[in-house]
């Protein structure tokens, strides 16, 4: 029997139940998928993914002060008014011929 070594880690709760809805639906413990991903990294010598920043920034209303929150609804009520808006099923093609959603 091989021999394990064991890892302790802290994720958020909400990322680790979809997760694990996930990885049950697939039919692999998440011992199993830390595992594939740690020899995915040793495989690729590195993150087995790319990884970078948005291209812009989410914003988060919470960091905003008034001016920018001002300046963010402004920028979506004339994104409305002169018709830069897509419908749910737009959305919802988009999404899935991207994604697979």
């Amino acid at each position: 029997m091989a021999r394990t070594a064991n890892i302790y880690t802290r994720v958020d709760p909400a990322v680790k139940e979809q997760a694990e809805r996930i990885l049950d639906q697939l039919g692999i413990p998440m011992s199993n998928a830390v595992g594939m991903f740690l020899r995915q990294v040793v495989i690729h010598n590195g993150i087995p993914f790319e990884m970078r920043l948005p291209s812009r920034r989410p914003l988060v209303f919470d960091e905003l002060n008034a001016e920018e929150l001002d300046a963010a609804l402004q920028k979506g009520f004339d994104d409305v008014e002169n018709g830069r808006t897509l419908s749910l099923d737009e959305v919802e093609a988009y999404m899935k011929s991207r994604h697979g959603v």
